[in-house]
């Protein structure tokens, strides 16, 4: 198939595929990806999904591109479903053995600081890809990201499933209206699978949803953004070959004798499968459903006109990831929030008023660090801000939509007054010993005398709150293997603090619960040694910087960003299904290296009976 796609190098509009990289943006039309409502579950029924090779159009000026996606669809299906409609899914790998694997692999040398980075350009630059992922079969296991299911229905990464076979799960969808994703989790290679296009996006409806008479139909668009990068053939043309390309920060790794690669970030953003599209829009209200499908791109979103100024006033978040937030936040790229950052795996229920703005162009771009909205940003890791374009024509019609003021009387903000239990999960740096080179989740568990502890030592941290008590914790496991670590009771609320000591932003996920922020705690992490593996003084509060939560993190999430030198505290409850969960960092590199633990949720009666495995950090508190 390779062959086939290096003759293909005419464009459909005649345009040959650019030497340099620099595809025209805006020239596709948005695709929307086709609706499927499953039929409720009886004793004879089930909806077929098959996994299946495809190619796509990425961009017209370019050859068409060998994926895999759900029903042969890049993203697949959005799925929609009504609240308490229990459906049941096979998720069929129809990908024939011996197919070419879609996505090619490799690692680049870094360059010097101060310069755009290797992973902005396309092209492997010389570097011959990596022949283990050539080599993948295709095995895959479908998890429906924020999904209130079973551990046997929730897409287990171990069990994937090969050419022939299929994954059933059932899904009780007993939840507030939301909008869910389903995409690839199979151990090891999730940041390919994902990658080849196994993702797409998940819609339950309830009455509380629609007495609110929210932009519909047409004009309720679901936004599937993710970033790409593409190989080049001999003559430095792109190809429209997927690439898989990282950057070596530490070209032999001591412990492992491996080279040690930053996450993948692609230099094209695809919305829905395509590269940069445009979507005619009328004159009124829409809905958009967007979700952050990346590997590890972290977008910083502003909406221009078309001098790269942004448009205040017509955006508005009304969702988060677990559903309707209690108030629209008006999302309008001031100084209080002058972008949209969109972290792997966040999703955002947005109202836009397309109103007054007939006949004007406006733009969804990604903000580099140094520079201004719109304007190109290399040595930030965004050549190309682009992500996709609006072109607002005029109707005819008046929209009398209203945005509402109060979005969810249902909604319950959590408080400490609710009985909980307490864990906490540190993040390290990537160089700290023992880890390989990558970053790991430590999980502790409180030390009540630490009298005998000799410090600095491996596993051991110490952390000074807020009300100035040293508290001392000790690792209990740091990969995906060790011992399992948490054992929760069904139906109890808890709180997990995530301690970042790396300055790296990790957008953590944990499966099956909805979460609340409880609240952003800084803290100087200049105590801890990863020579050693623990800390030479304690982490210690510092209340010289303020971190109040972001308007629109006030509802329920399943993903939340921990910048370093923060602990983040969330509190959510584990109800509605029994069963072997995971979490995980969402920078799916960081997951498939082991960033990612499991733990268990079963009935309290039978957690009368446990041999104590799980129950190690449940009383340790921080803040």
């Amino acid at each position: 198939m390779t062959d086939i796609i290096e003759r293909i190098t005419e464009s459909g509009t005649g345009e040959q595929a650019p030497a340099d990289g620099e595809l025209t943006p805006y020239v596709a039309p948005l695709p929307v990806p086709p609706v499927l409502r499953p039929a409720s579950v009886d004793v004879r029924h089930e909806t077929e999904i098959a996994l299946r090779p495809t190619w796509v159009r990425l961009h017209p000026q370019l050859p068409p591109t060998l994926m895999w996606g759900y029903d042969g669809q890049v993203p697949g299906p959005t799925i929609e479903v009504r609240r308490g409609q229990r459906v049941r899914i096979a998720w069929t790998n129809r990908i024939p053995e011996g197919g070419e694997y879609p996505v090619t692999a490799v690692e680049v040398p870094a360059r010097t600081p101060g310069t755009p980075p290797a992973t902005t350009e396309p092209g492997r630059e010389g570097v011959v890809p990596n022949a283990d992922v050539a080599a993948l079969p295709a095995w895959s296991v479908t998890h429906l990201h924020g999904a209130q299911t079973g551990g046997g229905n929730d897409g287990w990464a171990d069990n994937a499933v090969g050419h022939g076979d299929a994954q059933l799960s059932e899904y009780p969808n007993e939840h507030q209206a939301v909008q869910w994703w389903y995409h690839d989790h199979a151990m090891n290679i999730t940041r390919w699978n994902v990658q080849t296009g196994l993702y797409g996006t998940y819609l339950l409806r309830d009455d509380e949803e629609d007495a609110l008479h929210l932009p519909c139909g047409e004009r309720e668009i679901p936004l599937l953004l993710a970033d790409r990068n593409l190989d080049t053939d001999e003559d430095g043309r792109l190809n429209g070959r997927l690439l898989h390309k990282t950057v070596i920060v530490q070209q032999q790794n001591p412990e492992t004798g491996k080279p040690v690669t930053l996450p993948f970030t692609g230099p094209y953003t695809t919305v829905n499968g395509r590269i940069w599209p445009y979507a005619d829009v009328a004159d009124g209200w829409y809905r958009f459903r967007l979700v952050n499908a990346s590997n590890a791109r972290i977008y910083d979103l502003v909406l221009v006109d078309e001098d790269d100024n942004p448009v205040p006033g017509v955006v508005h978040q009304i969702g988060s990831d677990g559903g309707l937030l209690p108030r629209p936040v008006p999302i309008d790229f001031d100084s209080a929030m002058p972008t949209l950052t969109a972290a792997p795996a966040e999703r955002f229920d947005l109202l836009v008023d397309f109103r007054g703005l007939a006949s004007k162009k406006l733009r969804l771009v990604n903000k580099g660090r140094a520079q201004a909205p719109g304007v190109p940003d290399p040595v930030s890791d965004v050549r190309y801000p682009a992500v996709m374009e609006f072109r607002v024509h005029e109707s005819g019609e008046s929209d009398d939509f209203r945005l509402p003021e109060v979005l969810s009387g249902s909604f319950r903000r959590l408080t400490h007054d609710i009985p909980h239990g307490h864990r906490l999960i540190v993040l390290t740096p990537p160089g700290t010993k023992g880890a390989g080179g990558h970053p790991e989740i430590w999980e502790m568990t409180e030390v009540e005398d630490a009298t005998g502890i000799q410090l600095p030592a491996d596993g051991i941290v110490q952390v000074t709150g807020q009300d100035g008590t040293t508290k001392t914790y000790r690792r209990g496991a740091r990969t995906f293997n060790d011992g399992l670590g948490f054992t929760i009771a069904e139906g109890s609320y808890e709180q997990w603090s995530f301690l970042n000591l790396a300055p790296i932003v990790h957008p953590m996920h944990i499966h099956l619960a909805d979460f609340q922020l409880m609240g952003r705690d800084p803290y100087n992490v200049s105590g801890f040694d990863p020579t050693v593996g623990g800390t030479r003084t304690p982490i210690t509060f510092n209340p010289a910087t303020q971190l109040p939560l972001a308007p629109n993190e006030h509802g329920y999430k399943d993903v939340f960003r921990v910048p370093g030198s923060q602990i983040l505290r969330v509190m959510g409850r584990f109800d509605g299904a029994y069963g072997r969960f995971m979490y995980h960092c969402h920078l799916l590199e960081h997951e498939d290296m082991g960033m990612m633990r499991p733990f268990v949720v079963m009935p309290p009666e039978a957690m009368k009976f446990d041999h104590g495995a799980g129950h190690e950090g449940h009383e340790g508190h921080t803040g």
